[in-house]
């Protein structure tokens, strides 16, 4: 498919030293940090004065995903640890929601630390419950490339998943932080306006707000407004082909209310500020779900954006954003839905065209990785330039690093 962007990843590089990248969090969330890049300046200011530095008029946007206690540490009665990282469940259920709420046993999709550890058998976890003493037990039932079907089974019986997460697991820290999850990353490592569990890692341009930033926002009459996509561990897996045409996007799972998307609707021509790159790929994802559905002419209710389609020709019908999103209005008023529930694995690099993001709040991001394509893709290449202010004004880099707030170009 010749319309599929062919570009080299290597072009995004850049060299990031190992002390730039934060181990912790800073003791108070809104103290970060702030890089403001526009068209061509870039400066420092903190994370606590963002209301001051947005449009008049603006809408911004969050997601409200809460990330999952996904990572379950086991020891071996020879003292080996074995981490499981929980990634999507199997069995009983798929949707997420209803697999949360299972009782007894689930199989879920998982990835396994120290797996040479553990060939067979069932490994066992104890932990603690209102004075009681359960049991978790984990057996491998299926294996597929670098990934493992694990069936959990515990007791007692009437906990949920969920609340057995709670009490088992711990906070999934990315890969890049060298240390354990202690009981502050439990806290730290989720915004203040985390509501909806599903994602394995945190919507990071979301972890330096606090509600003296959203009541100040408020006051400056300034509009919020959420989505939800549940951030799966493909956001951390690294593009190994040479060009990123060769790359799979990891889908996503997005859950986006009729009140947003008629607020959204009815923003057009003024400001549109995104939390995050979760919220960025959610919105602009909304976009083409509308424009598969009047070029289909279908009302699925499943909506599905492919990692390509934004560059499909086919695709390319003229419609405007109102009149997608209209579209998509339509089909929820038909079928009386009051959300609209999908997946994702739209892909943003250089050369996509935006259709609902204007201002783009955010994380630095590793080198060589999909999300610094999508920044580079919003900044119009500027990405370089403000990457080495950064480095050069001792920012700090990665999930509980400092934050940018770029300006589309």
């Amino acid at each position: 498919m010749n319309f599929i962007p062919d570009i080299s990843i290597s072009t995004y590089d850049y060299d990031l030293p190992e002390d730039r990248i934060a181990q912790f969090p800073l003791k108070v969330r809104d103290e970060s940090k702030l890089l403001v890049c526009d068209t061509s300046h870039a400066s420092e200011d903190v994370f606590k004065n963002l209301p001051k530095l947005l449009p008049a008029g603006s809408l911004v946007i969050f997601n409200e995903t809460r990330v999952i206690r996904a990572r379950i540490l086991f020891r071996k009665p020879t003292g080996a640890e074995v981490e499981i990282f929980c990634l999507e469940p199997v069995l009983p259920a798929l949707e997420l929601q209803e697999a949360f709420g299972q009782k007894r046993s689930v199989t879920w999709k998982c990835m396994i630390g120290n797996a040479k550890r553990w060939k067979q058998g069932i490994l066992t976890k104890k932990f603690s419950i209102g004075g009681r003493e359960g049991i978790l037990g984990a057996e491998i039932t299926g294996k597929t490339t670098g990934q493992y079907h694990i069936r959990f089974s515990w007791e007692p019986w009437d906990i949920s998943f969920s609340e057995l997460l709670m009490l088992a697991g711990s906070i999934p820290l990315p890969p890049y932080i060298h240390r354990r999850a202690d009981e502050n990353d439990a806290e730290r490592y989720q915004t203040i306006f985390a509501r909806q569990e599903g994602s394995v890692a945190a919507p990071t341009a979301g972890l330096h707000f606090t509600g003296r930033i959203l009541h100040e926002l408020k006051a400056r009459n300034i509009v919020l407004e959420k989505v939800v996509l549940h951030v799966g561990a493909g956001t951390f897996k690294p593009v190994t082909s040479k060009t990123i045409r060769d790359h799979d996007m990891h889908p996503e799972k997005m859950i986006i209310s009729r009140k947003t998307i008629e607020t959204i609707a009815g923003w057009q021509g003024k400001p549109v500020v995104v939390t995050g790159t979760t919220t960025m790929r959610t919105v602009e994802s909304l976009y083409w779900y509308g424009v598969k559905s009047m070029v289909y002419k279908t009302d699925d209710p499943n909506a599905c954006v492919g990692q390509w389609d934004a560059y499909n020709p086919k695709y390319q019908a003229g419609i405007t954003t109102q009149e997608s999103l209209e579209y998509i209005l339509g089909l929820m008023n038909r079928r009386n839905a009051g959300y609209l529930e999908g997946m994702t694995r739209l892909m943003i690099v250089p050369g996509y065209k935006f259709r609902i993001s204007d201002v783009l709040i955010t994380n630095f991001h590793l080198p060589q990785s999909t999300l610094l394509l999508l920044v580079s893709a919003f900044t119009g290449g500027a990405w370089r330039k403000a990457y080495e202010y950064a480095m050069a004004h001792d920012f700090r880099f990665l999930s509980y690093g400092d934050a940018c707030l770029f300006f589309r170009q």
